[in-house]
């Protein structure tokens, strides 16, 4: 599997309108370098003797939609695109 650079991080965060920092772009190209590895292990497993499903069910039922209050305008307006660089802000609370 290739590994995951700071320019593919780069790539997808243009493509999400996130602006990073270069701590944020290489810890996320080690997470995801991570997660693709992980993925790939999943993949290689021998399922053969596992019966298919539609879906893994968790609970008897699905539950019914109901409405619910959503985001105060100024919640969500806090957290949408700088008008000046169009870009999404990421929260800094960042893992190891």
């Amino acid at each position: 599997m290739p590994k995951v650079s700071v320019e593919t991080v780069d790539h997808v965060a243009r493509l999400a309108q996130l602006s990073l920092t270069p701590e944020e772009r290489e810890l996320f190209a080690r997470q995801l370098q991570e997660v693709l590895a992980y993925a790939e292990k999943v993949q290689s497993l021998d399922t053969s003797s596992v019966e298919p499903m539609s879906h893994a069910r968790t609970c008897a039922a699905l539950r019914e939609d109901e409405p619910v209050v959503g985001l105060e305008r100024e919640v969500a307006l806090r957290e949408a695109p700088d008008p000046a660089d169009h870009l999404f802000r990421v929260p800094r609370v960042l893992g190891g």
